[in-house]
């Protein structure tokens, strides 16, 4: 019995039915409907269509991308699970669709198997974050955390660093709005990246999030 709708947002036609399909062929899901922009998306949210189980967002789209969606459904349908797709792993694409809300990243080519498993996490946990993002992405995306993870304080210029590296700010910003040099500012990532067991941007993002120093 088909219990947990989706919907696909996506402007590449033949992909968005393939993957119609592919979401269909799983027993539990169906797929309510298939837009081709955000503001597809946006107006039938307007016209007053429930929230889905979850939505699947490509990133590059012309008239209103995955990043405005995803600003627009942060500020006005905060509820709203979402899984990115796109066919680019670069870091400033991932981090800013984290950042604003969404609950994966995954790139297209991802296998069948792997996307049930996601569609399945992110409806009953949250999230889901893949190794196929990056390889350099945190050690704890399979669900491990360095052991005396819980025993970790950071100070409050270390949280205030994190909440920093979650916004669109470059470390040269960062570095400006708390009024300390590069150099020092290298030292807080350097040591946060050993300290927190991540080892980039996004580990910090997902790390901020699932220990709720950001609120999405």
């Amino acid at each position: 019995m088909k219990t947990k709708e989706v919907i696909i947002v996506d402007d590449h036609v033949l992909f968005a039915r393939s993957l119609a399909s592919l979401v269909e062929s799983y027993d539990e899901y169906s797929v309510k409907y298939t837009f081709k922009n955000g503001s597809e998306l946006v107006d039938k949210f307007a016209s007053g269509m429930e929230l889905p189980d979850i939505i699947l967002l490509d990133v590059k789209m012309p008239i209103m991308d995955g990043i405005a969606t995803m600003k627009w459904l942060k500020k006005y349908q905060p509820e709203a699970k979402v899984l990115a797709l796109s066919m680019e792993d670069d870091e400033a694409t991932i981090l800013s669709m984290l950042r604003n809300g969404a609950r994966g990243y995954l790139l297209k080519d991802i296998q069948p198997v792997l996307l049930k498993k996601a569609l399945d996490t992110v409806v009953d946990q949250g999230y889901f974050h893949t190794e196929q993002v990056t390889n350099t992405l945190m050690k704890s995306l399979n669900g491990g955390v360095a052991e005396d993870a819980d025993k970790i304080t950071l100070k409050e210029n270390e949280i205030r660093f994190i909440k920093l590296a979650c916004e669109e700010k470059t470390y040269k910003e960062i570095a400006e709005e708390m009024f300390l040099s590069p150099k020092t500012i290298d030292g807080y990532r350097q040591h946060l990246f050993e300290l927190l067991g991540v080892k980039n941007r996004i580990g910090l993002v997902i790390y901020a999030i699932r220990n709720r120093i950001i609120k999405l």
